[in-house]
């Protein structure tokens, strides 16, 4: 399993074998960050994860937390020291804008799944591939067009300023006023902060499904109707049920019953046709060239230690131009 570590020092990308026990992942802790007394937090919005708790030896399965795909945050507790050798401390890095390869055979020809039980066709809705896709498939998801993508950032601003408390900067990466700013250009990319805001403040549970791990993450579970958007590394896409195949998305059912477990299996079965078609980019192995520079560099790691040298923070996958 691969998870995210970022401490004082910046992210780090890690991989654990699935029988890892808990010792194994503080070890990649300490190694990452060079705290040796830290607290962890996980997920949006942000929880403790007490590993002080758990036995060395315990599997990190029992946690009750599911590791693979998740970030977690760690921070020196007050009053302590770190290590010898400690990591030099840098700013935030800049926010990156990322763009991948087009595949337009999929916009052209989307995979489907037919459902009998709702008399249509699953099918994936490709959004353009710019940096407001996760905006855009919210917004002709739950508000029926793409004209309300301004307003969609708007509600997140105003929502991280009512509550920092709740988003820190060590949460954001930068600080809540700054981020603030820069989530309302139309050119900064959304995530996982952006669609737990979004899906309270629309009144609608969100499931984002992972092409690549197949992870289900759910925001604002427990409301009676969810949307379900598809997230290939970094784009996001929607899932329509149309009622027939290649009828025109204006016909499309993009909300549907929370309490009807087939609306998941079948997206679910959309996504494994995804998942073979290799319809996801590796964010932590695949080929970037810088914009400004023309510099290559591997995965959003090499992506952001440029940014930080160099402060550009525009990159697009080798070949996309």
């Amino acid at each position: 399993m691969r998870l995210r570590i970022r401490g004082p020092s910046g992210q780090f990308t890690v991989a654990i074998a699935e029988d890892a026990t808990v010792g194994d992942l503080r070890n990649q802790i300490v190694d990452k960050t060079g705290l040796t007394s830290y607290d962890v937090k996980y997920g949006y919005p942000v929880k403790a994860l007490s590993l002080d708790q758990f036995d060395p030896q315990h599997s990190v399965t029992e946690l009750g937390v599911e590791l693979n795909g998740e970030q977690l945050i760690i921070t020196a507790r007050d009053g302590v020291t770190q290590t010898e050798e400690q990591p030099i401390v840098r700013p935030p890095s800049p926010k990156l804008s990322l763009s991948r390869k087009p595949n337009k055979s999929l916009a052209d020809d989307p995979p489907e799944v037919a459902s009998e039980e709702h008399g249509g066709i699953f099918v994936l809705r490709v959004m353009a591939d710019d940096n407001s896709c996760l905006f855009r498939a919210i917004s002709t998801a739950l508000m029926g067009g793409e004209d309300t993508m301004t307003e969609l950032r708007s509600m997140v601003a105003e929502n991280i300023q009512k509550h920092t408390d709740e988003y820190p900067e060590v949460v954001l990466e930068m600080k809540p006023d700054d981020y603030c700013h820069w989530i309302q250009d139309e050119n900064s990319w959304g995530g996982a902060i952006e669609l737990n805001i979004l899906s309270k403040e629309l009144n609608c549970e969100i499931c984002s499904i992972d092409v690549q791990t197949l992870r289900i993450d759910r925001f604002n579970e427990g409301q009676p109707q969810r949307c379900i958007l598809v997230y290939s590394g970094i784009h996001y896409d929607t899932i329509a049920l149309a009622p027939f195949s290649g009828a025109p998305p204006n016909h499309d059912a993009k909300v549907f019953d929370a309490e009807d477990p087939a609306v998941l299996e079948k997206s679910l079965a959309l996504c494994k046709l995804l998942q073979q078609k290799h319809y996801y980019t590796d964010t932590a192995g695949f080929q970037l060239q810088c914009k400004i520079c023309s510099k290559m560099v591997i995965g959003q790691e090499g992506a952001r230690k440029h940014a930080e040298t160099t402060g550009h923070s525009e990159f697009g996958e080798a070949g996309s131009g």
